[in-house]
């Protein structure tokens, strides 16, 4: 075991932000936090970083009970790195001087090889002695990225890590990144609303509904259990239907359906709809449909003319 959780409840000016969170990171594990703006995803990396006080709960970290502020001159535990979504580096020095900060500087030679080392994890060669102020918005995040690996944390706490960084550059780095984390052996905690990044690259996903834990499970768990408008809301343009249209039984209930759920069915059947719209994305159409007055989303290989009728199936393994 290495890090082990557990928040009874923490509290803001009377406001409950968190309540009833129980988990456990292991070595080289990566934990996404999944949820909306606001619902306590940085208020529980404070807490874990040891930035705020938990009254009500435990940190622990290989059994030794973790104090939190209160207890220390410096905030914040040594062993850990959390990169906030305000970055820690300074403005008026070199990217090189930035990361060089974080290093033991006995060493010349030895901390020049391992700036360059975390300059080339995050793509960053080519800055290397540009002032930071000069740098965009998503550069300086990779350089808050880099600063925190420069002396190799055995947990890295991220807060929308890749909120600045535009997308053709995204995804390579986060694959970059948490292959990284999983060469190093380095826990990893990210907190993010953005279901794509915890699917592909988590082992663990932790959503959060109003600080409390809504799922939890692997990213295949998560992803195939859902129930609810809120779940299935992080994974696009989701279906609620009726469950009638999955069996012959009579049931007043609803089910979850993604798009790629459904299909158009060569035989009528009860799913009748009238096509609304096509949108081109690339692999595939989606296309909007009206049922019984209701938005459905279902995708196609091929655009379908506005106002056609149709009849839709739905997979068997929906």
């Amino acid at each position: 075991m290495m890090l082990r959780v557990e928040i009874d409840s923490y509290s803001y000016s009377e406001k409950t932000i968190l309540e009833n969170l129980h988990f456990k990171l292991q070595a080289g594990e990566h934990l996404s936090v999944l949820g909306e703006s606001g619902c306590g995803k940085s208020t529980l990396l404070h807490l874990i970083y040891g930035l705020l006080q938990l009254e009500k709960g435990a940190i622990f970290y290989n059994e030794k009970k973790l104090l939190g502020p209160a207890n220390s001159l410096i905030p914040g535990e040594p062993f850990m790195k959390l990169v906030a979504q305000e970055f820690n580096i300074m403005p008026f020095t070199t990217v090189a001087e930035n990361l060089g900060s974080h290093l033991s500087r006995l060493d010349e030679a030895t901390d020049e090889k391992r700036i360059d080392q975390l300059l080339e994890a995050v793509e960053m060669e080519d800055f290397k002695n540009v002032l930071v102020k000069n740098l965009s918005g998503g550069q300086k995040q990779r350089v808050a990225l880099a600063k925190a690996l420069a002396n190799e944390p055995k947990i890295l706490l991220l807060d929308e890590p890749f909120s600045n960084i535009d997308v053709f550059r995204k995804n390579k780095l986060q694959r970059k990144i948490y292959s990284y984390l999983k060469e190093k052996n380095i826990g990893c905690i990210t907190a993010t609303h953005d279901s794509n990044e915890a699917l592909a690259f988590s082992d663990q996903i932790l959503m959060l509904k109003n600080g409390r834990e809504e799922m939890m499970g692997t990213p295949e768990y998560i992803y195939k259990n859902v129930a609810t408008e809120y779940q299935a809301g992080f994974f696009g343009e989701a279906n609620l239907l009726p469950q009638s249209l999955e069996s012959k039984e009579v049931s007043g209930g609803k089910t979850i359906v993604f798009p790629h759920q459904l299909s158009i069915s060569t035989e009528k059947t009860n799913f009748e709809i009238i096509i609304k719209n096509s949108f081109f994305k690339g692999s595939h159409y989606l296309i909007e449909a009206d049922f019984n007055g209701e938005t459905v989303f279902f995708t196609n290989l091929l655009p379908i003319k506005k106002g056609e009728v149709h009849c839709l199936k739905i997979s068997d393994n929906a």
